[in-house]
């Protein structure tokens, strides 16, 4: 096992490019790391890194023990993992990440039953509004949309991801009545700026009948968050392109309408993303068979459903 550690140092301080980030992924300070690679080492008997005060880079013989070893790291550790679960049950850290909103209203009453059938993992939830490097960092699994599978990452859909417009009565009543997409252009619009790109989505509306139209909807004002959006919308500051699932609660009691009832924004899909090993990890197995039967049961599509 102390072997098992010093490589794992080893690959994490290779694909981070330093002792300091590597300890931060690993918990571990950044001499400890230092001390289990420079033991490893000695057990080999070559030089693994090129050390400087600038930089980390492998040597010859580091590249080539990197290629062999990196890929059958995490099976080994997944297989001691699993061998190691408590009572034969499910154990360890589970570290997740998920946005901030969703997984505050979605996620986190699901708490309790999920702890109740696995008492022996002990959740590690990171709520982030961005899209996580999910191995580099370390994540057993992402939940989210819009991400591009990288090399050793696989996805099950969860659900259908749609925006629609939003507004408080009191904004509507005192603004320009709005029939059509066109109408959109004569109002203050509340966007959602990407946490990753900083960019706002230019996707376009769509209705039942598969018709398509340019959303133009004039900048009023952009938020990275769509909690907060939706709060500015009920506010009545303006109309908000948000995401189903964060409007639901703000439609549900009232606080907000919809906007132009027929049309909507087709955002793709809502994904949870794990690792693509031959033998997943049983707390990750567990998590993943969770959430899918959640979306399931608590019938989430359809209510995520623009139409």
């Amino acid at each position: 096992m102390e072997t098992l550690n010093s490589i794992e140092c080893f690959v994490r301080s290779a694909e981070a490019g330093s002792f300091s980030e590597a300890a931060r992924r690993l918990s571990l300070t950044a001499a400890a790391v230092g001390k289990n690679i420079a033991k490893l080492e000695k057990n080999l008997g070559v030089r693994l890194f090129h050390r400087s005060t600038r930089q980390l880079t492998l040597t010859e013989a580091g590249e080539r023990f990197l290629n062999e070893v990196s890929g059958g790291l995490s099976t080994i550790q997944t297989a001691v993992a699993n061998l190691a679960s408590a009572d034969g049950q499910p154990a360890g850290t589970l570290k997740v990440s998920m946005g901030a909103s969703f997984g505050r209203l979605y996620l986190v009453p699901l708490l309790g039953e999920f702890l109740g059938r696995y008492p022996a993992i002990v959740p590690d939830w990171h709520f982030d509004n961005r899209q996580v490097d999910l191995i580099g960092e370390g994540f057993d699994a992402a939940i989210g949309g819009g991400i591009d599978l990288p090399p050793g990452v696989i996805a099950r859909q969860l659900t259908p991801a749609y925006r629609v417009l939003v507004a408080a009565r009191a904004y509507l009543d005192r603004k320009p009545t709005l029939k059509t997409p066109a109408d959109l252009s004569k109002h203050d619009g509340i966007l959602i700026r990407s946490p990753q790109s900083g960019r706002i989505s230019a996707l376009p509306l769509r209705n039942r009948g598969h018709k398509q139209v340019a959303l133009e909807l004039p900048m009023k004002m952009a938020m990275s968050d769509p909690d907060a959006a939706c709060l500015a919308a009920a506010a009545g500051l303006g109309v908000a392109l948000v995401a189903m699932p964060q409007a639901l609660p703000y439609l549900n009691s009232g606080a907000v309408l919809r906007v132009l009832p027929d049309w909507y924004v087709d955002a793709g899909t809502i994904s949870i993303y794990f690792a693509a090993h031959k033998l997943l990890p049983a707390k990750t197995r567990a998590f993943v068979d969770f959430v899918v039967a959640q979306f399931r049961e608590q019938k989430w599509a359809e209510q995520f459903s623009p139409l």
